[in-house]
């Protein structure tokens, strides 16, 4: 049988430890003590209308459903080494939220988190809005669906990564990454996707200056490019373009075929350098 916890205020060190089989409900976990890890190594929880302001609440847990709870900017590195986890509408807010778990999916949620998902696996996010400078650093298999991101350092060395109906702003976003999909989706920055292998975008508005260089197995499928000069730099790339391109500068290989290319470059290449530039 299950246990039942609600109206309930914790904050003491490792409160609910080890707590197993329990619904937590409209519990606050905070006070004067500030007892780290509340909820470390518990097993089959589900938490509904809680609210976090203790360090390392979900270390090691197992099975995991939370719903309309918040963790506040106080909550530190809430979510490390846990498995199995559901998070509905649901704000998180400290640094550091999600690291080295697995099988996580986040819907309808508010991020604010610095260092979000960091080498992690498995991890989805439906319905959301995110702040993180660094999102998802080392992680594989992630799944981003109508998604709303700002962040400055994204997606770097990751893999396995599948993004659609979603809102990029960041900056040297997909560096080093390998086999990445994103669909119909708005990726605005700069330098972005250097050094990646295996990217794939279709249908994409692509934003900012010097995108796609030293690419690996690039390819874009009916795209759209705006404010993009000295794109595909040392590139091997396939790339299909809808309307203008303000630059292309030294494409290794591959064809990339645009309505309009303002400029196109060669100039002083560090290595061969044959692709083929075709306007319509």
């Amino acid at each position: 049988m299950r246990q039942i916890i609600e109206n309930k205020q914790y904050d003491e060190e490792r409160a609910l430890y080890f707590s197993k089989d329990c619904d937590i409900r409209h519990c606050v976990f905070a006070g004067p003590a500030d007892g780290e890890s509340v909820l470390k190594e518990s097993r089959d929880i589900t938490l509904q209308d809680c609210s976090f302001s203790l360090r390392y609440p979900l270390w090691h847990v197992r099975g995991f459903v939370m719903g309309q709870s918040t963790m506040d900017e106080k909550t530190r590195a809430a979510i490390w080494y846990a498995d199995d986890g559901i998070i509905k509408n649901c704000t998180l807010n400290g640094i550091k939220a999600v690291r080295e778990c697995s099988h996580i999916q986040l819907e309808d949620c508010r991020i604010v988190s610095p260092e979000f998902g960091w080498k992690s696996n498995h991890i989805c996010l439906k319905d959301t809005e995110i702040e993180s400078e660094y999102i998802f650093l080392d992680s594989k298999n992630v799944k981003l669906d109508h998604v709303t991101m700002k962040g400055k350092y994204s997606f770097q060395y990751m893999e396995n990564l599948e993004i659609s109906n979603s809102v990029l702003d960041t900056k040297d976003a997909f560096w080093h990454s390998r086999n990445v999909t994103v669909e119909d989706s708005v990726v605005k920055g700069e330098d972005l996707a250097w050094f990646s292998n295996g990217l794939t975008l279709i249908n994409c508005k692509i934003i900012g200056t010097q995108p796609l260089c030293y690419c690996e197995n690039l390819k874009l499928v009916n795209c759209t490019m705006e404010n993009t000069d000295l794109s595909f730099e040392y590139s091997d790339v396939e790339a299909e373009i809808q309307g203008h391109i303000d630059s292309v500068k030294n494409p290794k290989s591959g064809t990339i075929i645009a309505d309009s290319v303002g400029d196109i470059i060669w100039e002083n290449p560090v290595m061969e350098c044959a692709g083929k530039v075709v306007v319509r």
